[in-house]
């Protein structure tokens, strides 16, 4: 029963410390909220690059033309740079909290 008890306390010590060790800043989470505003911005341009480049090529038959998949290119860059962006400042964001104060 000791056993029993001692472990039962040893886990919800170390899940009070792990909870605590995750908390954010309010800062922390400001900075990750701009960087899912970033990335929410660059997916609603892209989306909209992509519905244009299908306006393109209305004809539905597995064919692409080259006006659409040039657009659609484009839209992909557009997200994948707003990934990147949104993903450094994530990182940086992450980094706030470990810096010692």
């Amino acid at each position: 029963m000791k056993v029993l008890m001692k472990s039962a306390m040893i886990v919800s010590l170390t899940a009070m410390a792990l909870s605590v060790a995750a908390c954010d800043s309010k800062k922390e989470n400001a900075a990750e909220e701009q960087a899912d505003a970033v990335r929410d911005s660059a997916d609603a341009t892209a989306d909209s690059m992509e519905n244009s480049a299908d306006a393109k090529d209305p004809v539905t038959d597995g064919v692409d033309s080259a006006a659409e998949n040039a657009q659609e290119d484009k839209a992909a860059a557009v997200r994948e740079t707003g990934d990147a962006k949104a993903d450094a400042m994530e990182n940086k964001a992450d980094k706030m909290d470990k810096t010692p104060q």
